[in-house]
């Protein structure tokens, strides 16, 4: 279940959010890539491509955000651009990311043989509308290569990543850290990505409190918005923070690899 979702409006649309915080997850992108091995993302025609070429962030990061309302001419070439630059890059597995709304952009892409792998949920928000109060809670040393343990990735994982530009949060339960957060800014809008805890760490509300940590956090910054992907599970959370449901992101992904979930 959602949650409630009938959050106070305070003078940004729902269209505004979402251009601002593709914007961020955007600029995101491209200081992960500046920090991996021949990796860039290219903001071509109709799609921003983003090609890892290099292991371990192959893995991860090769996707493609596919602009919204597009006309048939611009749809072809926004695919066949991304189609291109993967293609050149040597990279075969990919994720296109189109919003559910786009009926055209998703009949396109399962015409050339796509199909759904995974999706999240857009969600946005204005800082002042944040509803949970700020959290007390254990951190650790903001330390990069503690936040990429506690996420556990592989080694050497974005090693050239200038962390000053990242906003990293660890929290500890009993002398450990379990549980990190890494927010982002642009322009005003705080992106928050990668919640994460620990198996054995979870139900006890650390992610939550990482969140709002980092919300009033970018909102001290100078922040006046804040946008995430959210999984189905954390949805009702981060509604009861203040997120408004932005729609659907569905990734596409080439049908030689692609796993409907």
């Amino acid at each position: 279940m959602m949650g409630d979702m009938s959050v106070p409006r305070t003078g940004w649309e729902d269209g505004e959010l979402y251009l601002r915080a593709s914007a961020t997850l955007l600029a995101s992108w491209e200081a992960y890539a500046r920090g991996a091995s021949g990796a860039t993302v290219a903001r071509l025609p109709g799609v921003a491509v983003a090609v890892f070429p290099n292991g371990p962030e192959r893995e991860f990061f090769n996707n493609a955000l596919l602009e919204r309302a597009l006309d048939p001419a611009g749809r072809a070439e926004a695919l066949d651009a991304m189609e291109s630059a993967y293609a050149r890059a040597g990279v075969g597995r990919f994720a296109a990311w189109v919003h559910e709304s786009d009926g055209s952009m998703r009949a396109d892409l399962e015409a050339r043989g796509y199909t759904v792998a995974e999706s999240t949920r857009a969600m946005g928000m204005a800082l002042d509308d944040l509803r949970l109060p700020r959290p007390t809670l254990e951190l650790g040393p903001a330390d990069w290569s503690e936040y990429l343990r506690v996420l556990g990735v592989p080694p050497g994982f974005l090693g050239g990543v200038r962390d000053d530009a990242l906003h990293v949060l660890v929290a500890r339960l009993d002398g450990e850290n379990v549980a990190t957060a890494m927010a982002f800014d642009l322009e005003g809008d705080c992106g928050i990505y990668n919640v994460t805890t620990q198996p054995h760490a979870r139900r006890r509300g650390l992610g939550t409190a990482l969140t709002a940590l980092h919300l009033y956090d970018a909102r001290d910054r100078g922040c006046r918005t804040a946008s995430l992907q959210s999984t189905e599970m954390a949805e009702g959370v981060y509604a009861a923070a203040g997120f408004r449901d932005l729609g659907r992101i569905l990734e596409y992904a080439p049908a030689a690899v692609s796993s409907v979930v």
